[in-house]
């Protein structure tokens, strides 16, 4: 997907396909995920969805998702 990059503006992906995986119990303030075409994942806040949106590779993603499961970003809660 040629023009995306980590930064630009969420507008600029659409509204089409963002979800909420992580908005349990918090007021609404959560954050937005959207699986882009070319396997990559973009984040943005929901409470801003016209602000940055980051850009994850799907390799990125895949340790991020599978760090946390085991427990290797605790010390953020803690």
């Amino acid at each position: 997907m040629d023009g995306i990059y980590n930064g630009m503006c969420a507008r600029d992906l659409g509204n089409e396909g963002w979800r909420k995986p992580w908005s349990g119990g918090n007021g609404g303030n959560c954050v937005e995920a959207m699986k882009l075409h070319d396997g990559r994942v973009a984040l943005r806040q929901s409470t801003d969805p016209e602000g940055p949106a980051l850009i994850y590779t799907h390799g990125e993603i895949t340790a991020f998702l599978q760090g946390a499961k085991s427990g290797e970003a605790d010390f953020l809660i803690s």
